[in-house]
């Protein structure tokens, strides 16, 4: 992944977001990503798919760390294959990919999110023996509510 990429990624987010009829609009612009995976701080990695040197899917992830295991791991935020591709191996492909770095940085897990109503996405997740998880509820303070509980505390340190 280059720097030049950023504005397949970003047409590839956006293609994602309508593809799984993602609620609300995408607000990340190309600049976002650039600052996020080549930024003075950056914040998340991402890998391009290709065929015949055409990008053709990607994926972009994250650092995380887990304090029972005691180790980091890997956040897969997206990852997608465009239509005319999928069934061809590249989404297997790039969790492989991402799999294979997680083992080798040492990392205790590789997780991810998934729509509830993708189900085509969850059989395929499981046909490679990933497991959802019953025990968590993902929980998100955003927009009103986070600036509301953020101001509420004024700032105070804990």
């Amino acid at each position: 992944m280059t720097p030049e990429d950023v504005e397949t990624l970003h047409r590839f987010v956006l293609e994602l977001a309508g593809a799984e009829s993602f609620p609300g609009e995408v607000e990340a612009k190309p600049v976002d990503l650039s600052d996020a995976l080549f930024g003075p701080r950056p914040i998340a990695e991402a890998i391009v798919a290709t065929v015949g040197g055409r990008p053709a899917g990607f994926a972009i992830f994250y650092p995380t760390y887990s304090t029972i295991l005691g180790r980091e791991g890997i956040h897969l935020e997206d990852l997608y294959v465009e239509s005319e591709y999928r069934g061809s191996g590249i989404g297997q492909a790039l969790l492989g990919h991402l799999a294979r770095l997680a083992a080798d940085r040492g990392c205790g897990r590789l997780e991810w999110w998934v729509l509830r109503t993708n189900t085509s996405a969850i059989r395929f997740y499981q046909r490679l023996r990933a497991r959802g998880l019953d025990e968590i509820e993902v929980m998100r303070l955003d927009g009103a509510a986070l600036e509301g509980f953020g101001r509420q505390l004024g700032g105070d340190q804990p």
